[in-house]
């Protein structure tokens, strides 16, 4: 799957300051463009660095360096080591996550582990919530959800009609281009397709969305980057990742929408009351039956 190129909607203090940086570099002046690259190379450095000294290591004047914070959203050079401290709690970001061929297995899970905790803050950080609550709305007014991917995002959907109980509706999931023609021609009004893509180019899903819409129901999206699939939804979940490499970029798209699937679940079943929650209750404990060792 590919990904996006993706843009900051906005540089506010949320923002991991060092994708921000990545990402404006090269609308940067080539003096400004100079204090990024330092920061982007060795940040540990920069956050213990006076200005005098950010200048200096990076060649350019100390006004250059304020400069270069007020460009990328910072009220100052504190305000921006405020910034870059925080961004390196979360984890270093996609530009030093990238996984060589000389990486022994601890440095594998450390860049790994940097890069998902990095990604998700960004899409926990550019993720609509109004669109969300739209979202949670239609469903718990749904009659019925069907849910539809493929490759990575299959293995989401499946994931999502594991979770039926906790949308209290008949739920079902496709991953065969031909039944999901033939389930999405068999929807009503009333009922609800959830479409899943990370690229929303993927052209099987693409129409399967567009039979849905023919048929009545209303159609959420849940999707990577703005390709084609959103014009055919009602609702759209944009989750966008962070740039990496191919290696392991899916495995960050599937970890997101996973985590957004579980955003909507639980909100709905938080919705449908204590009732709900009552035999949502009553069926998780039954099955702890099954887990139960047979030993004395």
């Amino acid at each position: 799957m590919s990904t996006s190129t993706l843009q900051p909607k906005s540089n506010h203090g949320n923002d991991n300051i060092l994708e921000v940086i990545r990402m404006k570099r090269n609308e940067l002046r080539k003096s400004d463009r100079k204090v990024g690259e330092l920061v982007l190379a060795n940040p540990k450095r920069v956050i213990n660095a006076t200005i005098a000294e950010t200048a200096e290591w990076a060649h350019v004047s100390q006004p250059t360096v304020i400069r270069f914070c007020a460009s990328i959203g910072c009220q100052g050079y504190q305000d921006f080591k405020l910034r870059l401290a925080q961004s390196l709690a979360l984890g270093m970001p996609a530009t030093h996550s990238v996984i060589h061929g000389s990486d022994q297995p601890a440095e594998v899970a450390e860049k790994i582990f940097d890069y998902t905790i990095t990604s998700l803050d960004w899409v926990r950080n550019h993720l609509d919530l109004a669109r969300v609550g739209q979202a949670v709305d239609a469903l718990c007014r749904a009659s019925r959800i069907e849910f539809f991917g493929f490759g990575a995002s299959g293995i989401v959907a499946r994931d999502a009609q594991q979770k039926f109980p906790l949308f209290g509706v008949p739920c079902g999931a496709e991953t065969d281009a031909h039944q999901q023609i033939m389930v999405a021609s068999m929807l009503k009004p009333g009922d609800v397709a959830v479409v899943i893509s990370n690229t929303g180019a993927t052209l099987a899903i693409i129409e399967t969305a567009r039979r849905a819409r023919e048929s009545g129901c209303l159609i959420i999206g849940i999707v990577g980057s703005n390709g084609p699939l959103v014009d055919f939804c009602d609702i759209v979940l944009t989750v966008e990742t962070l740039e990496n490499t191919n290696i392991y970029t899916p495995t960050i798209s599937r970890i997101a929408a996973l985590t957004v699937i579980d955003i909507l679940s639980t909100s709905v079943a938080l919705r449908r009351g204590d009732e709900h929650v009552e035999l949502f209750t009553g069926m998780k404990r039954n099955l702890r039956y099954l887990r139960m060792s047979n030993e004395t």
